[in-house]
This record gives C-alpha cells, sequence and structure tokens, in this order.
C-alpha cells in the first residue's frame, strides 16, 4: 500500500490517496465566526493540492469554546451555507471535505468567550510562556451542553455537505485537558483512570453515531501529552481501541498538552509519526501520522 492508493470507507465515500492537508488555522473568518471571501480562497488552494482529504481548521462549537479572534465557528445554523461553500470548493478539486470541532475550554480568555471558561477542573491550562486564568470546573449540567453542542455543530457540519467530522481532543484543548491527568483531576465517573477521563469524549461519540451512523468520524488525539505527569503512550493504546470499538473512523494522532510545538528531543520531518505508528498496532481503522512533513 503506499501513499498515492485510494482508500475506501464503510459509507463507500473513497479518498483517491492517503495523503492528508490536515487542520490548520487560517484565522481568516469574521469576528463572530462566519466564512469569508478569503476562507474560501484558502481551502480553494489548499485543496488544490492533489490531497485525497482536506480537512477544515478547528472550528468552535460554542462561545465559550472560541480560541482565537478571527477563529472558524460552527455553533450557528446561520453560518451553514458560508461552510457548504468551503466543503463545495474542496470537493470540487476532487478532495474528500473534512471539518475539525473544538471546544478549547480553558485554552482562551474570558475576554474572548465573553466571561466563561469551561475545564473538567480548577486548573489553568499549561502553556508555554504565559499563566492563563483558572476555569470553573463543569458541573453535570455544563457537561450535558458541550456534548449537545457537539451534536448540534455536527448537524450544521451535515447539512453543509462535509464528508467527515473530526473531534479536536490533541494540542491542549478542551476534550484533551478532560482526557489529561494534568487537567482533570475529577473525583466523579468523568475523572480518575483513563477510562474515566475518556468518557465525556465517548459520550461525545456515542450521542453523534446515535444520529449520523453513516459519518465518517475521526478523532484527533495525542499520542502523549509530552508533559510531565501527562498522557502516555499506554494511555492513549488502551483509549484508541476503545474510541474503534464505539464506532470512529479515523485515528489523527498529534500531540497534547505540550501543544502543537515539536518535542525538543526530536529533529526532521513526521517527529509525530512514531506515535501514530504505534498506536495503529493496536486498531485497525486508518491513523493518520503528522508533524512538520512537508515532502
Amino acid at each position: 500500500m503506499n501513499r498515492w492508493s485510494e482508500y475506501r470507507f464503510k459509507n463507500n465515500k473513497v479518498a483517491k490517496n492517503r495523503v492528508i492537508v490536515p487542520p490548520m488555522a487560517s484565522q481568516t473568518a469574521s469576528k463572530e465566526g462566519f466564512v469569508t471571501e478569503a476562507t474560501i480562497e484558502h481551502y480553494n488552494k489548499l485543496s488544490q493540492s492533489n490531497a485525497g482529504i482536506v480537512f477544515v481548521e478547528y472550528s468552535y462549537i460554542h462561545k465559550s469554546g472560541k480560541g482565537e479572534p478571527n477563529q472558524l465557528g460552527i455553533n450557528k445554523k446561520s453560518q451553514s451555507p458560508g461552510l457548504k461553500k468551503i466543503a463545495d470548493v474542496i470537493k470540487s478539486n476532487g478532495a474528500l471535505a473534512g471539518i475539525q470541532l473544538v471546544h478549547v475550554g480553558g485554552k482562551s480568555s474570558t475576554a474572548l468567550t465573553g466571561g466563561r471558561l469551561i475545564a473538567p477542573s480548577s486548573l489553568p491550562t499549561p502553556v508555554k510562556g504565559r499563566v492563563l486564568e483558572v476555569p470553573k470546573p463543569a458541573t453535570k449540567k455544563v457537561i450535558a451542553d458541550l456534548v449537545q453542542w457537539y451534536l448540534n455543530s455536527t448537524r450544521i457540519a451535515v447539512e453543509a455537505g462535509f464528508d467527515i467530522v473530526e473531534l479536536h481532543a490533541a494540542h491542549g484543548y478542551g476534550l484533551n485537558q478532560w482526557l489529561s491527568p494534568v487537567t482533570n483531576q475529577r473525583r466523579d465517573e468523568f475523572g480518575g483512570g483513563i477510562n474515566g477521563r475518556l468518557l465525556i469524549l465517548k459520550t461525545i461519540i456515542k450521542k453523534i453515531k446515535s444520529e449520523f451512523s453513516d459519518l465518517i468520524l475521526s478523532v484527533r488525539l495525542p499520542g502523549q501529552d509530552y508533559f510531565e505527569n501527562g498522557l502516555n503512550l499506554d494511555e492513549m493504546s488502551f483509549a484508541v481501541k476503545e474510541l474503534e470499538r464505539i464506532g470512529v473512523d479515523i485515528i489523527d494522532v498529534s500531540s497534547g498538552i505540550g501543544g502543537w510545538r515539536r518535542p525538543r528531543s526530536t529533529k526532521g520531518q513526521g517527529y509525530l509519526v512514531a506515535d501514530a505508528s504505534l498506536l495503529k498496532s493496536k486498531v485497525k481503522i486508518p491513523v493518520i501520522g503528522v508533524g512538520g512533513i512537508e515532502e
């Protein structure tokens, strides 16, 4: 099997090859999160690359989960026409169109989110060179809201014509905060060991799959946190097997609480592919490897 061979998913949608354009923030949306002409042109150019799948950047599912001023939103039905234009242009250039959904959790500011900062525990998310605000721990009502926000955004993505929906649970953002022992120190069923810390992600996936059983669902996960006492490959080996069991179609392996930046010990292109390769050995579904790949 080589990178140029096609891949047929179980719903019979076909990626013409195994080269992927991963989700990368363009900061071309309006302040309200709507698609602009610059956003459409950006994805027109990316999808002319001959890649088999093009993922649209991380798009917030609720204002409380917004991470940047000009971040793309997927939290209102009125955003659907603009998002459809992106999906259409990607598909017109021969690629499957994917979109990544995110709630950044504690990795934001109350000034940006309208006063809310939601996370599993009252612990600031570690980031290099800054000290973030202390978030409020999510109540059971807020957890139920998060699940519903992800489902609502999936509905918008499907309506807009996207072939693939990806849940962002890496790079220290919201779902990564739930997965990681660094930021999740809850004592209820959503905390504790990896099975408890995985519960909110599994709940979201089951909710989406119950309504959209035919949808190609991807999850971007850290192979490890690259942070002291964070997620490790043993825990993530358990996690990917659980996600495959409940119906996830693609695992997209990146970095964790340490952020997207290259670990100091690594050099060269594909610096996270080793983690992806190890996790691929645990599952039968396709696994995406990333990390500064330019050739």
